[in-house]
């Protein structure tokens, strides 16, 4: 799939710009890095853009400071899980990223898998666990090895890959700290991949795979950001066809969650079978310099500050405020005129 010319985007148009950081989620770490990065290329670009902290500021002083457009760099929840985006919904201060429930069925492993299987589209089997024993009998069911990892975290904070019973209770106790709903899943043992999607509807962009090669085949917290032993491999080295196939299948799972303007999407290939199966899909990926969504963009020949600067111009709300406007009047209207 090919990305067009983007159309010459006016910095000074954007009006006044806040990047959204930090934050109060277990990625906080993550997002400092994005949000520096996605607000230096903004300010080069041209871009009146400042830093804005959730953790040290009100969501409302983004409306008394006159922000425009928000750009959210932020991971995990109270970010990236609908509740930012339903607040800035209500200021009418247009975003980066999916809507409000787009951004909540991607962050929720279980609901997003739940509907992808709806749709037919292939997702390894997995089951909703709420104890150590439950875990165990997960185990039985699914076969080992089998991850265990928290539904609503990222990063692969709080996760776990066991091959016996005796470690279930440890991989459950690690996963609920981070949150009270556990997924335990089918293990795929094969090539990892991910795409960048870009767009909405049908005119959605994937862009070119990045196959992850890691020693070990551990893409843990500290080999996603901070080690350099980490192969990124793109062009990814599949066939061409195995690659359009993957391509297709992300952009289905974009779809059906009804995401827009940005997201990555994770897929392993069985290596027996070469079946692709979806992992997640990540609504805010991460900015910083080991993040994908730049390096396949750079791949076709956008910049990372064009990359940033066509992200922030494809801000946007689900229910703009003329529109909310008219709804609320003409329920106002209705209501007199029952009365």
């Amino acid at each position: 799939m090919t990305t067009p010319n983007p159309t010459p985007i006016d910095p000074r148009a954007l009006g006044k710009v806040a990047v959204l950081l930090g934050g109060f989620s277990a990625e906080r770490e993550v997002s400092l890095m994005s949000g520096q990065g996605v607000l230096a290329a903004l300010q080069r670009s041209g871009v009146d853009a400042h830093a804005f902290d959730l953790a040290g500021h009100e969501l409302s002083e983004l409306k008394r400071a006159g922000f425009a457009r928000a750009f959210i760099a932020l991971h995990g929840r109270f970010g990236e899980d609908g509740t930012v985006q339903g607040a800035l919904e209500l200021m009418g201060i247009p975003y980066t990223g999916p809507g409000v429930l787009a951004s909540s069925l991607s962050m929720d492993k279980l609901m997003s898998k739940r509907l992808w299987r709806a749709e037919g589209l292939s997702t390894p089997n997995w089951r909703q666990v709420r104890s150590a024993a439950q875990t165990e009998a997960a185990l039985a069911a699914l076969g080992a090895p089998m991850i265990v990892k928290p539904a609503r975290e990222g990063s692969t904070i709080g996760l776990s890959k066991i091959s016996h019973p005796s470690e279930c209770a440890a991989a459950y106790a690690l996963a609920a700290r981070c949150d009270p709903e556990v997924l335990c899943e089918q293990y795929i043992a094969g090539d990892e991949v991910t795409v960048a999607l870009l767009g909405q509807g049908e005119a959605v962009q994937a862009l070119p795979l990045i196959r992850i090669v890691v020693p070990g085949g551990n893409y843990d917290y500290e080999h996603k950001y901070f080690s350099d032993e980490t192969q990124y491999l793109v062009p990814s080295g599949l066939p061409a066809a195995e690659e359009a196939a993957i391509q297709q299948l992300a952009v289905q799972a974009y779809q059906s969650l009804d995401c827009r303007g940005w997201s990555r999407v994770d897929v392993m290939i069985d290596a027996a079978s070469r079946r692709p199966y979806l992992l997640e899909l990540n609504s805010s990926p991460g900015m910083t310099g080991h993040s994908l969504v730049p390096m396949a963009a750079q791949a076709v020949g956008i910049s990372y500050e064009a990359l940033c600067l066509q992200l922030l111009a494809s801000a946007s709300l689900d229910n703009p405020l003329p529109a909310a406007a008219a709804l609320t009047a003409a329920l106002t209207a209705a209501q007199s005129a029952a009365q």
